[in-house]
């Protein structure tokens, strides 16, 4: 019960600390990390150590995406190709369709792609779209993020579902149909509530660019086909390795070919060579843009920023996930009679508590498992839904804890109060609204 009390205080103490106090994140999440560890008993040799491995070990996952991700982005900010793209796209869906165009371009990309990865790649088209449209940052961002997560979630192959559909001994194909159909009505929900909470406060997508400083680069801009190609062949390549993977017969000989899709698809591959294309976007290169004081040394600037932030959610998360946080609350949780709402709340309540939407995956389909006879889940169809009902409460809640809330912050310019407002919100109005969905269905079949 401590350990709960003392997570509430942490996140208390970064609302506090970035709020009221304006300290910057990584200080705040830094804090609020030692003051969990230290007075959760544990030992001084164990917090230096989980803070070294929190911070390298996300930073080793995500570090270099952010930076090539940042290099993509200022290179079609500059040259003028995001601008490009969002004229061909607000053509075809409108201005008024920003909204429902991010948070669908978010669920179909993040069914192979992670949805961090997908969002650094995304966010360039979802800024030049908003800025063009004349909106707010604040719900085209929102509607993309939580059009990444529901997916990430909910339908395999991503990792998470697929490794809860494997320990449940559910079947793949009856877990994906259902996480597509409960993901698309809550998609829907999405936008209606990223709509209404975007309208309620306006932030810049990108405040030091004029309507003039855009008319000016679509002079020089690139064509939309050219455009498109660094943020569209990431996609592809890790899309192709994902499908290769899903594919793979346990056993079966990995050919020189099939190597090679594995090794462009790995993110960090696939978004160099989405940079590569980036460097063809200038219609008249200049090995200024390269330099420290040119668009390269410009993005790497505010990269250093985000990766730090990153990284100190890291170590947050880390020190709860080894802090034993998750099993007092699955032992709270596993002996109530609550139906197809326990697993739902179960792994709710993980994914709070230790940031990792894969790990509260993981650990309930492990909890619950050796439940289902007792609990009535018996058929193939029951079981889906018991996977359905996990990747919803995988969503509830993002916050402080969790690297996907700092990504969308900081990317976005979106200040931490209003991250926590509609971000935060979000993940629980359209978590809960999927576990619904679940609940309902649960009746029908």
């Amino acid at each position: 019960m401590i350990n709960i009390i003392l997570l509430l205080l942490s996140v208390l103490i970064i609302i506090l600390l970035t709020v009221k106090w304006k300290v910057h994140p990584f200080l705040s999440l830094l804090a609020a990390a030692l003051f969990f560890a230290l007075f959760s008993g544990m030992t001084l040799d164990t917090i230096v150590n989980l803070v070294n491995d929190g911070f390298g070990i996300t930073l080793g996952k995500i570090g270099i995406v952010i930076v090539l991700g940042v290099i993509i982005g200022a290179f079609l900010e500059h040259s003028g190709g995001a601008y490009k793209l969002a004229e061909v796209v607000l053509r075809v869906i409108g201005k008024k369709r920003v909204h429902e165009a991010m948070g669908i371009v978010g669920f179909i990309v993040s069914i192979p792609v992670f949805a961090d990865s997908g969002f650094i790649i995304l966010n360039p088209l979802n800024k030049s779209l908003t800025k063009r449209a004349g909106l707010s940052i604040v719900g085209t961002a929102t509607a993309l993020i939580l059009g990444l997560m529901i997916t990430h979630v909910l339908v395999p192959p991503t990792p998470g579902p697929i490794a809860a559909a494997g320990i449940i001994g559910a079947d793949v194909g009856l877990v994906m149909l259902i996480g597509l159909v409960v993901g698309l009505l809550s998609l829907i929900i999405a936008v209606i509530y990223c709509k209404k909470m975007g309208a309620k406060k306006y932030i810049d997508p990108n405040p030091d660019i004029t309507e003039e400083v855009i008319q000016e680069r679509m002079k020089q801009a690139p064509s939309a086909f050219k455009s498109f190609l660094p943020i569209l062949i990431p996609i592809l390549l890790i899309v192709g390795k994902s499908i290769l993977e899903f594919n793979m017969v346990e056993g079966e000989e990995v050919s020189g070919l099939m190597k090679f899709i594995s090794f462009v698809g790995s993110p960090i591959i696939a978004l160099i060579i989405g940079m590569l294309f980036a460097f063809l976007l200038p219609k008249k290169w200049d090995n200024e843009m390269l330099a420290t004081t040119g668009w390269v040394g410009k993005a790497l600037s505010d990269a250093s920023n985000i990766i730090l932030i990153t990284g100190a959610g890291g170590i947050f998360g880390t020190i709860l996930q080894n802090s034993g946080i998750a099993d007092t609350l699955a032992d709270s949780l596993s002996g109530a009679n609550l139906g197809i709402w326990l697993p739902f709340l179960l792994c709710a309540a993980i994914k709070s508590a230790q940031g990792s939407s894969t790990v509260a995956l993981i650990t309930t389909a492990s909890i619950v498992a050796p439940l289902l006879a007792t609990m009535g889940f018996t058929t193939e169809i029951d079981k889906a839904l018991v996977v359905s009902a996990i990747g919803a409460g995988a969503m509830v809640v993002s916050h402080a804890n969790d690297s996907g809330f700092w990504i969308l912050t900081q990317f976005s310019g979106i200040d931490v109060k209003t991250g926590y407002r509609v971000y935060t919100l979000g993940t629980l109005v359209v978590g809960t609204s999927a576990a619904f969905m679940v609940f309902l269905a649960s009746f029908l079949f």
